[in-house]
């Protein structure tokens, strides 16, 4: 049979209720005597997945996880030629904000 529980007593027990939902019971909260929700275990609806769904289908050049070299020198900080089209961007000066002048008093 479902307990009935008003929503008070349900926040106070919450962990206990999810304990006890978790072992197969259905828990109904009410408010003002009025059942607003039911708590009951959850059941997934989604098949597992198959392994190997994909065998056989797939191709992976060998040089795929192979990291270029300009791109090694560019992380360890060594100078070399960045690949087309990225090219040296000039740097510009941040700009600095000027302060705000507070009003004056009239």
């Amino acid at each position: 049979m479902n307990e009935v529980m008003n929503v008070h007593a349900a926040k106070t027990n919450l962990s206990r209720l999810l304990v006890r939902v978790a072992n197969g019971e259905e828990i109904v909260i009410a408010r003002d005597g009025v059942p607003v929700a039911r708590l009951v275990p959850y059941a997934s609806t989604a098949a597992p997945r198959q392994l190997g769904a994909f065998a056989g289908k797939l191709w992976i050049s060998e040089d795929a996880f192979e990291t270029p070299a300009w791109l090694m020198d560019a992380f360890e900080g060594v100078g070399g030629e960045l690949p087309f089209p990225a090219t040296a961007v000039p740097v510009r000066a941040p700009r600095v904000a000027e302060p705000r002048r507070k009003p004056r008093a009239p």
